[in-house]
């Protein structure tokens, strides 16, 4: 399947997400029929971030909390990659403060809208969502002190373009801070080349060496994995398109492929001065 009709699946499947406000993607446990708040808490987000984010911006999309790592500063310009409802976004938008900005950008039009709606209804004005592409971002060069991304890199097709991107938005010594799925090992055909596969974050994930090499590549330096978790499939088995997925595996190639996946915390630089 070519990269345009991969983006075209995600974008119908992340917009049925939004209009229905649920899913399962998570690092390490089983998220079965776990609520959003449930799940983040799963992954690492605290009491206190669930309580501050607005209702209906937590989707449990995530695979981690970049936030946690991000060290934040009052006053930052902070980028989201793939900002979903905005949960991360104002998360954010509470850190940096009204001097600060945060932009989350989603090729999903639903998500957008459900972003901006979240925004206005909790009176974010230090926020804003934008309609596009992590590999051509509607951003300005050298504009942002952060970049952030959960779960969302391993869906892009073209990941070197989305780092090279990144690299370019940000000022010198700003940092990328990302939590995502990679690859410890080969995956079997079948999962592969499955479309619904690649929308659960699975077969769209890069080998992890692949994934901070293409960071590298586009410039970044002090890239440093700062966790690293296995990634379970029954938070895939519980989703009716992670089932799709699966099926035609025996147990013991399930337990094999969940070996082979990981989920990953990863900070890096733009060299230079901040």
């Amino acid at each position: 399947m070519e990269d345009k009709d991969v983006k075209r699946v995600v974008k119908d499947r992340y917009g049925r997400v939004a209009r229905e406000a649920g899913s399962c993607c998570s690092s390490s446990t089983c998220c079965g029929t776990a609520k959003p708040q449930e799940i983040a808490k799963k992954i690492g987000y605290s009491e206190e971030e669930l309580e501050i984010a607005p209702a209906g911006s937590n989707l449990g999309l995530g695979c981690g909390n970049p936030i946690a790592l991000a060290s934040i500063r009052e006053g930052e310009t902070v980028l989201d990659l793939g900002s979903g409802a905005g949960f991360d976004c104002f998360l954010a938008a509470e850190r940096v403060g009204p001097r600060g900005r945060v932009i989350g950008v989603d090729m999903t039009g639903e998500m957008v809208e459900k972003a901006r709606a979240n925004a206005v209804a909790s009176g974010y004005e230090n926020v804003e969502f934008r309609i596009g592409e992590i590999e051509r971002l509607p951003v300005d060069d050298e504009s942002v002190d952060l970049v952030i991304s959960n779960c969302v890199i391993n869906l892009v097709p073209d990941k070197k373009a989305a780092f090279d991107e990144a690299y370019r938005v940000l000022r010198s010594g700003g940092r990328l801070v990302v939590s995502d799925i990679v690859l410890r090992g080969e995956l079997p055909d079948l999962i592969r080349e499955s479309v619904e596969a690649y929308v659960e974050c699975v077969s769209g994930a890069a080998a992890k060496d692949d994934y901070l090499a293409s960071m590298r590549s586009a410039g970044f330096a002090e890239v440093k994995v700062m966790d690293e978790a296995p990634f379970s499939l029954d938070c895939v088995a519980s989703d009716p398109t992670g089932r799709a997925a699966l099926d035609g595996l025996q147990d013991e190639d399930l337990r094999g492929v969940e070996g082979r996946i990981a989920s990953i915390k990863v900070i890096a630089f733009k060299p230079g001065r901040a």
